[in-house]
Formats: structure tokens, sequence, C-alpha cells
């Protein structure tokens, strides 16, 4: 029976991979990988032979067409992205859209997802909080972040290493020096670390210790 299988994969320790999804990666006739390279290793490690193809932000509008076919053939597909979950901050939402308006069955595994673990590490409220993924670059980003200011609720945002001192300053400017602030990188790694505070102390933190690897930051809603 034709299916489309979204597959968490670890987001840093490989250990994290579920053996339903192990299971699934095996079973399925196509894998589709954000990056075929870091995927690849991901499924040398398990010793899963599944063909895999790329499907990524840059060519996933001209596949879908293509992928939806071989559904409607009966075919089972896995959609994994580099980490985490598909579909959050990743492809993955067009693939499903499709899915469900040709009627062909969506599974989402559960697994790993970096912002909920981020979130528990914060020791910030998580009884209501709106994840917002990655802010604008430049067009809307002044706009959002006046907007995210009266937000009451725990905010959770996806940061690049390189603009993470950019983002901070950012919130100390839109939400107040005093605002609390958690930052999470290297989530389940060997250097995994988490730095919590106010908005300005977090940002002398790092622009004193420049950041690395994968960050997740959680900031707290205005009181």
């Amino acid at each position: 029976m034709s299916k489309l299988y979204l597959v968490p994969t670890p987001i840093g320790n490989l250990e994290d991979m579920t053996f339903r999804a192990i299971k699934v990666l095996k079973e399925v006739d196509l894998i589709l990988a954000e990056d075929t390279r870091t995927s690849g290793k991901l499924l040398k490690h398990y010793e899963i032979t599944t063909h895999m193809q790329s499907h990524h932000m840059h060519n996933e509008h001209k596949t879908i067409e293509r992928i939806i076919g071989r559904l409607q053939s009966g075919e089972t597909i896995a959609l994994i992205s580099d980490a985490g979950t598909p579909a959050i901050s990743d492809p993955g939402f067009l693939l499903t859209r499709a899915c469900v308006e040709n009627n062909i069955a969506v599974e989402c595994l559960p697994g790993a997802t970096a912002f909920v673990p981020a979130l528990v590490n914060s020791g910030l409220p998580n009884d209501k909080f709106i994840f917002e993924g990655f802010l604008p670059v430049k067009k809307g980003r002044q706009t959002r972040l006046k907007i995210l200011a009266e937000e009451t609720r725990t905010m959770i945002f996806y940061e690049s290493p390189h603009k993470l001192i950019k983002t901070l300053g950012s919130f100390t400017e839109y939400f107040g020096i005093d605002r609390l602030v958690s930052v999470s990188r290297e989530l389940s790694k060997l250097h995994e670390e988490t730095v919590r505070g106010t908005a300005k102390e977090v940002l002398s933190h790092f622009e004193n210790k420049p950041p690395k690897g994968e960050i997740v930051i959680v900031v707290g809603g205005k009181k």
C-alpha cells in the first residue's frame, strides 16, 4: 500500500535513531534525503541499503509531481532531512500537502526535534509556547520582532552560529536587556551546552566566546 513516511533522524548522536525508523528505512522502496552525502553516513552506520534520492528546498518544486506518481503506482517512500524531523524548518511540507491533496497516506514517525530538548532545558515556561524557526534575514525582520516583543508565550528560534550575536543583539533592542533567554547548542553531541540568563548576559557570553554548531534560542514571553 502506497504511503509517505516522514522519518526523523538524530540531531547529533546517532544512538537517538529509533528501531522503528531503521525498520521503515530498510523496507521502503525509496528514501528522499535533503543531502544524500550527509544521510549516506547514517544509512551506512545502520546498514540500510535502500536507494536514496536528493530532495531539498532547491528541487522539491520540480520533483513533487514525479514522486506523487510513484506513490500513486503503489510504492512506499520515506522522507528524511539532514537532522531532526522533516518539515520542521526543513523540506517536507510541500510533499506532505501534495500527498494529502491526492489522498495518499502520510505517516510521521515520532523522533528527534531540536527545539523540544532546548525548550525543556531552558527552564522557561513550556505550558504554552510558539515556534518561530528562523527569523527573516532582511525583509520583514523588524516588523516580526516588533510583533514578538508583545508575545506573552515562550518563543523558540533556530539560528546559525555566525548570526547568533546579531540576533541576540536584536532581542536586547526589541525585547529588552532583562528578557530571559536560553541558548542551546550542539544538542545531543559531545560539546552540548546551554547558556541561560538575561538577553544582555547571554549576548555578553557569546561575544566573548564565539559560538559553534547548531543553535536553538528560547526566549521568555513578555510579562
